[in-house]
């Protein structure tokens, strides 16, 4: 649904491509579920800070790529593409509650597996992987953690709930925060399911385009974070 939306937005809303693009960074990086969570794991200063940075990225990488015209680089059946005429009929309001137990349903099946795998990875990472091969693979002594970490990240597929047990057995093991953080933002963002259902709307250079803002981007926050530890801990 996620990328069907993002055909929409761009050929029936009309919106340009910089918004667009803004939105694909932002939605899976930074929404309110990461940030209640990302507050109970690790307080409410990194969380803001975590928020901030993702919104930042959002926006540098959709103006970016507003700036560089890169319109032409979208798929044709995308740009004609008709519009749809979305009409909402009126509902009871026992017709309401209905359809937001359906929806939550829907939610639900669709969280919980990636919730379940991220627990398990969690406690893989927490009670059979050594903590010295994290140590030298993610941890402080290791100048490109954070760059590894966000390799790592893409060719997982989760969502925000099911990085959060995983960071917290890195997080256990060792692993400096902005190491942490960038392989949660690595695998909410440019999980490698997503990017392969974007390849079939976008050509190949506005993919690497924005695969690149995104990785530059998460890099640079994982070393803000590793850098300035100190001070939101």
């Amino acid at each position: 649904m996620f990328f069907y939306s993002f055909v929409y937005w761009i050929s029936g809303a009309g919106l340009p491509l910089g918004v667009t693009f803004s939105f694909l960074i932002s939605s899976p990086m930074v929404d309110l579920g990461s940030l209640v969570l990302l507050m109970s794991i690790f307080g409410t200063k990194i969380a803001l800070v975590y928020v901030v940075l993702g919104l930042f990225i959002a926006v540098a990488g959709g103006t970016l790529i507003e700036k560089m015209h890169m319109d032409q680089y979208v798929e044709e059946f995308v740009k004609n593409a008709s519009n749809i005429d979305i009409h909402s009929p009126s509902l009871t309001k026992k017709e309401r509650v209905q359809f937001a137990r359906e929806q939550v349903h829907e939610t639900f099946k669709k969280v919980f597996p990636y919730i379940l795998i991220g627990v398990g990875i969690g406690a893989i990472i927490h009670n059979w992987i050594p903590e010295s091969w994290i140590e030298s693979i993610l941890g402080s002594k290791n100048p490109f953690g954070v760059v590894l970490a966000t390799l790592v990240g893409i060719p997982m597929y989760a969502d925000i709930f099911g990085t959060i047990p995983i960071a917290e057995a890195l997080l256990a093991k060792g692993s400096e925060l902005g190491t942490i953080l960038s392989f949660m933002m690595a695998v909410t963002t440019l999980s490698l399911p997503s990017l392969i259902m974007l390849k079939k709307a976008v050509k190949p250079k506005l993919l690497a385009l924005f695969i690149g803002i995104c990785a530059i981007g998460i890099i640079i926050v994982g070393y803000v974070f590793n850098i300035f530890s100190a001070l939101f801990i």
